[in-house]
């Protein structure tokens, strides 16, 4: 399937419900199953994501297909490995090629044991789950902020608790905060200093609790209001006191006249100059979700960039940095890499190479979908393919962005 995207808009004004933050859904899932609650997470999100993670929690099988949700199988690895059976996880095609390895080595040095079952180091796994002994581990701060949370969020549950110390430069240091406030809130105390964090025994305390609307979902937003003269949009249960690292957008985005109020019911988003930086430079190391989200604004907006902090764009849903190099360069723009871990392009657009109305290829990744879509707003429609992969994390975008006037037809 294809959906033809047009959109030749200049004000937008409107409400939009974004899903629930599936990174805090799905961290709070795996606390409420280790506490034990009886409340069920209150404004679940309905992505893809955190369905499936939902559905492992609750089953009845002792095999689980994830399909493409990594942190469900990040997550559930770690979970797993405590709960006594015998479990199978698997996943996708792309999932059986991402990278499992410094999380599961993690695992085995408390006890666990879990076989490969395809190739090694990655999924599906056998687990075969028991009894862990705590003991400090060191780990590697650049590798996945996911590992190193789902080792966190079992850490209360581990005996004589864990301690974790990351070497070198931390990567996302923003979402190992995420997972360590919400479980503070489920009454968890642990000790950060420096590199080492320590989580020591003790128990979860069951809580109501509701999940807040989703950040990275939100910069699509900040994106389409950043690309037209005026308007107002309202985005409901969202927070700019946030536990999401991605809402320091906000700040980024009064660059381009759009600002942020926050209302009883949402944070409004209103544009109301027309203004741009000269080049954008930004370091994505808390914030590698919205990478997408500013290379599509930049070329779409004609503003030479240099981001960095991208390190772990490579072992997403795919590779995104090469994702985005082959499906911006059908835009006439051909976008560097300086070194592991940069973008950039310094504004030049071949014009020769740039197509009339061109297919952009999602390679199973939401976010490519996403971020792509609101380019129409430069004044030139497209095509995404596969475009229903949003499902992973915003199943209703494309209705949404028909509320505000986007053309959107297979």
């Amino acid at each position: 399937m294809i959906y033809q995207v047009a959109a030749a808009i200049n004000e937008i004004n409107g409400k939009i419900k974004l899903p629930a933050s599936k990174s805090i859904c799905n961290r709070a899932l795996i606390i409420n199953a280790l506490s034990y609650s009886p409340y069920p997470i209150k404004n679940l999100s309905d992505s893809d994501d955190t369905r499936v993670l939902e559905a492992a929690l609750f089953s009845n099988s002792n095999k689980f297909d994830i399909g493409h949700a990594g942190t469900a199988m990040r997550f559930l690895t770690a979970f797993l490995a405590k709960i006594v059976g015998e479990w199978e996880i698997t996943g996708s095609e792309r999932m059986k090629q991402r990278p499992i390895a410094i999380l599961v080595e993690a695992l085995s040095q408390l006890g666990a044991k879990i076989d490969y079952l395809g190739a090694e180091g990655c999924p599906p796994l056998k687990i075969f789950g028991s009894h862990l002994k705590g003991k400090t581990l060191e780990l590697d701060g650049s590798v996945s902020s996911q590992y190193i949370s789902a080792l966190l969020l079992i850490a209360p549950t581990i005996e004589n608790g864990l301690t974790l110390k990351l070497k070198g430069h931390i990567t996302s240091r923003s979402y190992i905060k995420l997972t360590l406030e919400l479980m503070a809130k489920f009454g968890i105390q642990y000790r950060w200093d420096d590199n080492e964090i320590f989580v020591p025994e003790q128990k979860y305390l069951a809580r109501d609790f509701t999940c807040e609307a989703d950040w990275s979902g939100a910069s699509y937003w900040y994106q389409i209001m950043a690309m037209i003269d005026s308007g107002k949009v309202l985005v409901e249960n969202l927070l700019l006191d946030s536990l999401q690292g991605d809402a320091a957008i906000a700040e980024w985005f009064e660059q381009f006249g759009v600002s942020s109020t926050q209302q009883a019911d949402g944070v409004l988003l209103s544009k109301n100059k027309n203004r741009q930086p000269d080049r954008l430079v930004l370091d994505f190391i808390e914030n590698p979700d919205v990478a997408q989200t500013m290379a599509c604004l930049c070329v779409a907006k004609n503003i030479p960039f240099l981001f960095s902090g991208l390190k772990t764009l490579k072992i997403k849903e795919t590779d995104r940095i090469a994702a985005l190099q082959n499906e911006l360069a059908k835009f006439g723009v051909a976008i560097t890499e300086p070194e592991h871990g940069k973008l950039a392009w310094d504004g030049t657009i071949d014009q020769e190479q740039k197509e009339d109305k061109p297919i952009i290829n999602t390679y199973h990744d939401h976010r490519m979908a996403l971020a792509f879509a609101p380019m129409a707003l430069a004044g030139r429609a497209l095509q995404i393919d596969d475009p229903m992969v949003i499902t992973k994390s915003y199943p209703g975008f494309w209705n949404d962005l028909k509320k505000v006037g986007f053309k959107i037809s297979e």
